[in-house]
């Protein structure tokens, strides 16, 4: 990659870090659902005036069904998994279950894709699953069923996130970024229209709650995903995943910075491990290794 794209990749990792930051102020007060409706329409409101400044509207109407089908897998479903896993899980440790797209990526591209499964990719698989199983067995967090639906929302929204670049590369190459950027998240606002009414919020939001939502959604949405949109056309969905590398890092340091969360060892080694193992299933490991034996 060249150095803009690294430099992209850092940035995006900032942004996405600080939504778990974001979600996990805001999630209690406003409920999963009525957080990420907010999120969502609020950053798609935001970029389409941007959107008919460079006349890109007709993108959008000619590519509405995969766009509408990438809202819902890339944006409206995972981001209520997280949103739900927030309320219950420091944002650390939310963000280091989402670092596992990558590793349900190799899976998802040797199905769908007919990416040969190597016995590398196995093992970089078996390692960062060891590292999930490390999180949810020994950590400070008591292991009670709102625990584990928690971590299966996560691990769930990471699911999600696999399926999604694939699609977006293959339904969606060619299109401006800012046409998927837009177009998702207005589908996304479109499809959790209908659950609003039976996920009212209980409580009334605060300043800092109001605060959180208008970043969450221009910041860490509108703004992030025209970099991540844009990095799966510059340099692959595979590639662009990895962003997920560096998210847990970042989500550690706000979370411990902003809210005084705890980094346990667990969470160290099981990020550790879950890193470890993207990078060896993606090949990023054994192209350092080559280069140094040459």
């Amino acid at each position: 990659m060249r150095g803009l794209e690294i430099a992209e990749l850092l940035l995006l990792a900032a942004l996405w870090g600080g939504s778990f930051l974001l979600m996990r102020i805001a999630a209690p007060v406003l409920g999963p659902i009525w957080l990420i409706e907010l999120r969502v329409l609020l950053a798609g409101l935001a970029l389409l005036p941007i959107l008919f400044r460079f006349n890109l509207w007709h993108e959008v109407q000619r590519n509405w069904r995969a766009l509408f089908v990438v809202g819902c897998i890339n944006s409206a479903v995972p981001f209520a998994l997280l949103a739900f896993a927030s309320v219950s899980l420091p944002a650390g440790f939310t963000s280091i279950l989402n670092a596992t797209a990558p590793l349900f990526g190799v899976i998802v591209a040797s199905v769908w894709l007919k990416e040969r499964l190597t016995l590398t990719r196995i093992v970089g698989f078996v390692l960062g699953f060891s590292g999930v199983v490390i999180l949810m067995g020994w950590q400070a967090i008591a292991t009670t069923p709102a625990f584990v639906l928690a971590v299966l929302a996560g691990l769930l929204a990471a699911l999600m996130y696999a399926f999604a670049a694939p699609y977006i590369r293959q339904k969606l190459a060619g299109v401006p970024s800012l046409v998927v950027a837009t177009g998702s998240q207005l589908g996304a606002a479109i499809l959790l229209l209908p659950a609003l009414p039976f996920t009212v919020p209980q409580q009334t939001p605060t300043t800092i709650i109001i605060i959180a939502v208008v970043a969450l959604a221009l910041l860490s949405t509108a703004f992030a995903y025209i970099l991540y949109f844009r990095l799966i056309q510059t340099i692959g969905s595979t590639k662009a995943l990895t962003v997920t590398y560096l998210i847990p890092l970042f989500a550690m340091l706000w979370g411990a910075m902003v809210l005084q969360e705890t980094i346990t060892p667990s969470m160290i080694l099981g990020c550790g491990l879950i890193l470890l193992g993207t990078a060896i299933a993606n090949g990023l490991l054994k192209l350092k290794l080559l280069r140094n034996t040459n």
